[in-house]
This record gives C-alpha cells, structure tokens and sequence, in this order.
C-alpha cells in the first residue's frame, strides 16, 4: 500500500515551476543548497577560495575533561586529511620528544604528502629547531598583546612552584622585547625553511601604534602570516573587517588569518567578514571544540563559505557529519541537538506534516542546505503534533510497511504515551507499539 497522495504528479510540477522562478543558478545546486541571491551579489567580491586550518587537536587539549591519547589525536587528523582539509595545526608540543612529533607529522603526511602542518606554541629557538627536526612545514610564534602584562602567559607559573623564580628565566619584560623574540624566532624559522605565522593575541586590545608597529617589523622578518588571535572573542565582524582592512594596508603581500572565538555566536561571521576584507586563512575546529565559549565551527564555516558566497574551501561537506560524531565519541561532550550542519535534529522541524511533506515536493525548501550534502539525514521525528503522513515515514523508515488503520493506531497510542511520560517517543517504543 503506497502513502495517500495530496497533490497530483501536475500539481507538483506546477509548484515547483512557481519555487524555480525564485531560485538563480550558483545560490542554487540541486541536492546541494538554496540560498539567496543578495548574498552572491554583494558589493565587495569574495575570493574564489579560502583556506581552513583545523585546530581540532589543540582547542581539544584546551577543553575541560577532555583526556584524548596520542593516537587518538593521529586518527582524527587523518580523518581530517581524507575529508579534504589542507592545513592543520598539531597539539602543544610542550614536554613532548621529537618522536612522538615525529609520529604526528608522518600521520598527516602519510595520507596528503601535500597538506601544511603546522607548529603551535613556539617560543624558543630550541622550539623551532625541534619542530624542523619533527619535519613540520611551519610553526606559531606567539606575539602577546601587551608588554609587562604579557609576562601572565609565559612560562612562569611552573618555575614559581618550583621555587627557582621565574625572573630568572631571561623572559622579555616589556613589548618591544616581546617584539624582538617574535622577530628572532621568526628569522630562525625562516632560515630553516619553515614558514611562520604570528598570532597577534588578544587582538581586541590592540591599538593601532602596536598594530602599525609589529606588523612592520615582523613583515621585515619575513614572516610568512599574521593571524589575528581573538581569544576573548572580543571582535564583531565590523572589528575584524576594519582590523584586517588596516593590517592588509601595512603589508600587501602577506598572508593574513584569523583565529576567532565564539563569545558572541559570531565565530562564522566573523570569518566571512575577514574574508571579505582580504584574510586568507582562518582556524576552524570540529563542533568549535575549545576552551571557553570555543572556536568557528569546522561544518559551519565549510557550509557558509561554499553555500552563501560560492568560496571554495577543497573540504568534502559529505564527510562533516561523520567528523562530528567521531568528535564527539573522542572528547565525550555533544553538540546541541540544533546545532548548525551537524546537530543531530538539525534537518527536523518537528513532526508536523505540512513541513516533513514538503519535501515531496522540494527537498531544499525549510532547509537551506540538503542533508545529503553534509553527510546528515532528515529523519522523521513523531512528537505529540506529528501527523499520519508523518507517521507513515516513520514506519517506513523503521522498515514497517504500514497501511491506513495502522497509521492511525500506532499514531493514536504513541501521543497517548508522550503525553502520560511527558517526553518524545523513542524508535524502540514505537516499534512495540507497532507490533503489538
């Protein structure tokens, strides 16, 4: 027996007719996405490409209760390389010997010879040296925001425990010493053969003397990127825009990134808005894994790039969901039921059957963005406004092949049972219904 038709086969093509006339060629890709023309067609022209460096293994180290081993990390940058990302930065190489960095970098390369690893939390020449023995494409040398006050984020914390003192240690006590160990490090790198990017932290506090200032002599050094470190997530998208508007002024030809936090829930928009104003790079992480209030999302970045503004990122959208899950199962923390491309619910508008029937018609009509696309489902969910055509697929989807009295029954019984446990129905339940 085969579902009660609404509209005749006629009457669907009709409609969709009428859906097409709103729907302009690149903002729509069947099976892909559909979104508004207005963003394709805004005044300042984006890129035809950006790239995203995953910071997955890094902002997870920084997440509380997140214990991952050594090759848990590996497999999941292997996963990342499969699904296309090009550029990755490993873990704090703090404490760690040269053949444990060694293991990571010949994971990553082991699938892409091509992608750029780089080295995070470099302060030292020793630092350097080691990350160009491990066979890393580059490193990050931090550049802190301040001057005296940026002796809060060194290595002093350690030392004092020990009782040795930390102002021993020879570290820079003022900006422009700072500055010169930036510029030293850099310098080293470079003769090496690595490239370096500097993370300007906290740029939220910086002032335009600093910004003038740094960027002329790390542009000297020939730093090979200036990302902008928004850690407090301090930064709007007009802030960035404006920011990497003035740093592209002072310095032409370098590569420009971004590492924006999601204080505000703007970590994706404020990656657009860079873009736009000329970054090249930005740092991204699977489900915005972090400290805090995290990172722009890997599968939101991805979609908003290639949906909205047609900007190649070289991902693979259908392995996002997967990347997502096994997150997830590493880090033991889940995504919210909604969250952007790889909430679990994110393709349900609840059970009503004027809204899981749409997509009889059209499959991109409440979504913007087709499930398929990123790897997702659109499963039928039953809550207590869910109708027969939306228990129909239900039943179908749980390999029961219904009729008419048995829709209405099962129906029937079901809302009965949500509304006496006061929760959604589960699959399970819904089958012992069914067979009963």
């Amino acid at each position: 027996m085969t579902k009660p038709v609404v509209f005749t086969n006629s009457e669907q093509e009709q409609f969709r007719a009428d859906i097409a006339t709103s729907r302009v060629p690149g903002a729509f890709e069947a099976g892909r996405w559909s979104v508004s023309p207005l963003n394709r067609d805004a005044a300042t022209a984006m890129p035809r490409t950006v790239r995203l460096r995953d910071v997955s293994v890094r902002g997870m180290e920084s997440m509380p209760g997140s214990i991952i081993s050594a090759e848990e990390k590996r497999e999941l940058m292997r996963s990342l390389v499969r699904a296309g990302v090009t550029e990755l930065s490993s873990g704090s190489i703090i404490g760690r010997p040269l053949r444990e960095l060694s293991a990571d970098v010949e994971a990553v390369k082991s699938i892409n010879p091509e992608v750029r690893f780089s080295c995070p939390l470099v302060r030292t020449i020793a630092d350097v040296d080691l990350a160009a023995a491990a066979g890393f494409d580059g490193v990050q040398a931090w550049m802190p925001p301040w001057g005296a006050a940026s002796l809060i984020y060194e290595v002093v914390h350690p030392a004092a425990w020990s009782g040795a003192g930390w102002r021993s240690l020879g570290l820079p006590e003022d900006r422009s010493g700072f500055l010169e160990r930036a510029v030293s490090l850099t310098r080293h790198a470079r003769s090496n053969g690595l490239s370096v990017t500097i993370p300007m932290l906290m740029v939220s506090y910086l002032t335009e003397d600093r910004l003038q200032e740094t960027a002329n002599a790390l542009g000297e050094a020939d730093a090979t990127e200036i990302a902008l470190f928004d850690g407090p997530g301090g930064m709007g998208p007009e802030a960035y825009s404006e920011l990497v508007g003035r740093l592209r002024a002072l310095l032409p030809q370098i590569d420009i990134g971004l590492h924006p936090h999601n204080t505000f829930d703007l970590g994706v928009a404020n990656a657009i808005a860079a873009v736009r104003a000329s970054a090249n790079v930005v740092e991204v992480s699977i489900n915005g894994y972090c400290g805090g209030p995290g990172n722009a999302d890997l599968s939101a970045t991805v979609a908003a790039f290639e949906a909205l503004y047609g900007v190649s990122t070289g991902v693979d959208a259908g392995q996002l969901n997967a990347l997502s899950r096994k997150a997830e199962a590493l880090t033991g923390y889940e995504v919210a039921w909604n969250h952007p491309v790889t909430g679990h619910q994110a393709f349900t508008w609840g059970g009503r059957d004027f809204l899981s029937q749409e997509v009889d018609t059209d499959s991109l009509l409440h979504n913007a963005i087709d499930p398929e696309w990123v790897g997702a489902s659109r499963p039928a969910l039953i809550t207590p406004e869910s109708g027969p055509f939306t228990m129909w697929d239900k039943l179908v989807q749980l390999g029961i092949e219904p009729d008419r009295a048995l829709v209405e029954r099962v129906l029937a019984e079901a809302v009965g049972w949500m509304k006496s446990h006061g929760e959604l129905i589960s699959d399970q339940a819904l089958l012992e219904i069914a067979g009963s």
